[in-house]
């Protein structure tokens, strides 16, 4: 066994994950980092995924009558237990999903953040009362507990994304059913193994809590179609690629239920004349290349304006030559691999199209081929454009980074928003006026637009979501929690008549 897997194994041994579960599998697991089998993990059928739904839906039944305070207070005990496994969970993340070290802690912690903030919610799940045109009458709104909520989440934000979803389903009164990446099979069981850790607490304080409340279901595409398919999930909630949100999508539409959407980004971020350049350096080289471009929030273009074009480029590609590759776990590293072969397949077949396309390549190769051959490490890619071709306008999960030039704001917005893609933007500016109309109804059409700070996703109580291609509706946020219930309207008569509404009279 390589030392990556043996490093695995003790992590996932240490969080309370059964040695059977990640040894006596059929679904392969292998680190980005070297390349090495890391665990056969048990993966279950579509028959499993049915099953695990109906455990779910009965777990429904009891905890929707649970008082919302405390299904909050389970909430609080897996943020305790979070707190405890931090280390642990974030080094498996970098392990498994290739993120640098300090990213996978920032994953863990939002995991940490996101249940101090459903806990909070448990409390102000409220309706309101509303104005009836009949006398003696009182109309109000409740929300009340939705049902199963199936969670599939990426590689690129493996733990994260369920938390964002579970924290806020459990705290609603909804049982969860998970379906995770099939490249990141370990983080999911560990992530499982921390939650069942924090319900035996909370049942050996005496609270009540039933069984089935947290399923997870390991497996491919069947299991996936499984869930979307079933109709006692009225609620599915899925991050990953376009790719995957155009099958999604249509299935659960099809038979009537809802969908929340956080797909995969084609992100732009506009540099002004006016922009404070160290600042926006400091932000694209983050966003561009960190994580190995593979977050959805990744900045893959940069619109500039003509006269810092050329200024811009040449720092960028004095920073890029300067990146660490390498091990995420080592300390100093910046850039880790791209999750397979595959990844850099693509990669390599963007930065070909875009030289096709009139494009100037600076890096993009393969590192570290020689320590890692079976493992996928690129440098960074800069791409000058002369125009927003047709590589531009796609979707690519790698650390390449477009570069096109503009005269006026107006041509950048139209540039920023002439993509399919709607989930996140940008703007580095010190002009304030540049500032609110690029936030305004005519600026930015993406679910998130951000100014001087980068392409980086909301923080939790914010919007976290997309639009256009990217998907719809909010998995954190604010008023995210309605998502995750249902509204009722009741009317209350308590006077001896019987007026109807509208006027209708109807004397029998």
């Amino acid at each position: 066994m390589s030392p990556i897997a043996t490093q695995a194994h003790e992590l996932l041994a240490r969080m309370g994950v059964a040695k059977s579960l990640y040894t006596e599998g059929t679904l392969t697991a292998r680190s980005p980092v070297d390349g090495a089998i890391t665990g056969r993990v048990v993966e279950g059928s579509a028959a499993d995924m049915q099953a695990a739904i109906g455990q779910a839906h009965a777990a429904f039944l009891a905890w929707r009558v649970v008082p919302a305070p405390k299904r909050g207070e389970l909430v609080r005990r897996f943020g305790e237990v979070l707190r405890a496994h931090k280390a642990d969970l974030a080094a498996l993340v970098s392990l498994e999903a290739g993120k640098i070290s300090s990213e996978g802690a920032g994953e863990v912690q939002e995991m940490i953040d996101i249940c101090d903030f459903a806990v909070g919610l448990s409390r102000q799940l409220h309706g309101l009362t509303i104005a009836s045109e009949r006398p003696g009458h009182r109309m109000m709104e409740q929300w009340l507990p939705l049902g199963v909520v199936g969670i599939i989440s990426a590689f690129n934000f493996p733990v994260a994304v369920w938390a964002w979803n579970s924290a806020l389903a459990f705290v609603c009164g909804d049982a969860c059913v998970w379906k995770p990446s099939e490249k990141t099979p370990l983080t999911a069981l560990a992530t499982q193994a921390l939650f069942e850790k924090a319900l035996a607490a909370y049942r050996a304080d005496g609270h009540s809590a039933p069984e089935g409340l947290s399923q997870l279901v390991n497996g491919g595409a069947a299991t996936g179609e499984a869930l979307v398919s079933d109709a006692r999930v009225p609620l599915v909630s899925a991050t990953g690629s376009t790719r995957m949100g155009r099958l999604v999508g249509p299935k659960v539409a099809a038979r009537f239920g809802r969908v929340l959407l956080e797909l995969g980004g084609n992100n732009a971020l506009i540099v002004s004349d006016k922009a404070d350049l160290d600042l926006a350096v400091r932000a694209i080289a983050f966003g561009a290349w960190g994580t190995a471009g593979q977050r959805c929030t990744t900045t893959r273009r940069v619109i500039a304006h003509r006269s810092v074009h050329d200024t811009l480029v040449a720092r960028l590609d004095k920073v890029r030559v300067q990146l660490t590759i390498g091990n995420p776990l080592a300390e100093g590293t910046l850039v880790g691999p791209l999750v397979d072969k595959p990844a850099f397949d693509a990669m390599q077949a963007a930065l070909s199209a875009a030289k096709t396309q009139g494009g100037e390549v600076r890096g993009g190769e393969r590192a570290l081929a020689a320590e890692h051959p079976e493992a996928w490490y690129a440098a960074p890619a800069l791409v000058t454009m002369p125009a927003q071709t047709d590589v531009v306008c796609h979707e690519a999960f790698a650390p390449i980074l477009y570069l096109l030039q503009y005269d006026t704001l107006d041509e950048a917005i139209a540039l920023q928003n002439a993509v399919p893609q709607g989930l996140s933007s940008a703007i580095f500016t010190t002009d304030i006026r540049e500032a609110e109309a690029f936030m305004a109804a005519s600026g930015s059409d993406c679910g998130i637009a951000n100014v001087n700070i980068g392409t980086s996703g909301a923080e939790i109580g914010g919007a976290f979501g997309g639009e256009k291609e990217t998907g719809g509706g909010r998995e954190s946020g604010s008023d995210a929690w309605r998502q995750y219930m249902r509204r009722v309207t009741n009317t209350v008569n308590y006077s001896n008549s019987l007026p109807l509404a509208q006027g209708v009279k109807f004397d029998v």
